[in-house]
């Protein structure tokens, strides 16, 4: 990706964006991605006028994020994927975000239909990453396969968590079935069209199925200064309470709720419970 001009809102098509924040250097948090370095680094963050939507533009080259490097940068190696994953689940529930999340999910399921068990839901998690939510929901009954387009959390996943895995990008793959939930965890900020990336999942996402969505808080995180982690520079967008009901209408879906919360890490997070239209 060399370069990311928005000349039109993907969500509700207006052309006027204000500037919010400009960044010359990383924020102090921001992963080592090798910017700033030998790298000239410079980005802005604007906000749609009417919807509300974050974008960050820039004209640097973010190749790099979408390649092993991210994974590298982040974890290091194997060792480190481990040792982050063993630290993520030993966290006590009250500062777990993923427990937080397991259990929204798992409540959310039973009052929608309480005669139903945990181990006749299949659910896939597209971008899993280092397996947390994956490990935990199948720890509680349920069928999960993940799915995350680098090998080596691939490989991670199938040492450690022992659930079925598909490595590939999302958008060449096809998964062997249908889902009765397909979660996205914090990955749509990091992709260009995630209006696209909803349309395609409709497709092996069951009649009476469910997506469930978090993303990153734009409208609270701005409220707290431009070091906050939801504008750093893997995320693409950023949302707001009415793009995130914008993403859903595009993308053919019902909103059944959408919700913000501060997360035990602090992060800034919308969530949503999305359904095929016509579907209830």
């Amino acid at each position: 990706m060399n370069g990311r001009v928005i000349r039109k809102c993907l969500f509700c098509s207006n052309t006027v964006f204000q500037d919010v924040f400009e960044y010359t250097a990383p924020p102090e948090r921001e992963t080592d991605f090798g910017f700033g370095a030998s790298r000239s680094y410079h980005r802005k963050i604007i906000v749609c006028s009417i919807c509300g939507h974050y974008y960050s533009t820039h004209q640097m080259d973010l190749n790099v994020l979408y390649s092993g490097n991210y994974a590298n940068a982040t974890y290091h190696n194997k060792e480190g994927m481990l040792q982050t994953f063993e630290r993520i689940i030993q966290l006590t529930p009250e500062k777990s975000d993923n427990t937080g999340r397991c259990n929204r999910i798992e409540s959310f399921l039973r009052q929608r239909n309480p005669e139903r068990n945990a181990d006749s839901y299949k659910i896939l998690d597209v971008g899993s990453g280092l397996g947390v939510f994956p490990y935990a929901m199948s720890k509680r009954g349920y069928q999960v396969t993940a799915l995350d387009p680098d090998a080596r959390a691939v490989q991670h996943i199938r040492e450690h968590i022992n659930i079925p895995v598909i490595c590939g990008n999302f958008f060449e793959v096809t998964p062997p079935e249908s889902y009765d939930v397909i979660s996205f965890n914090k990955v749509l900020e990091h992709v260009d069209d995630p209006i696209a990336m909803l349309r395609r999942a409709l497709t092996f996402l069951k009649k009476d199925g469910v997506f469930y969505i978090e993303l990153p808080d734009g409208e609270m995180a701005k409220n707290e200064g431009a070091e906050r982690e939801e504008f750093f520079i893997d995320h693409l967008h950023i949302f707001s309470f009415i793009s995130i009901s914008l993403l859903a209408l595009k993308a053919n879906l019902n909103t059944l709720i959408a919700e913000r919360l501060r997360e035990p890490s602090s992060k800034f997070t919308l969530r949503a419970f999305l359904i095929k239209e016509n579907c209830e």
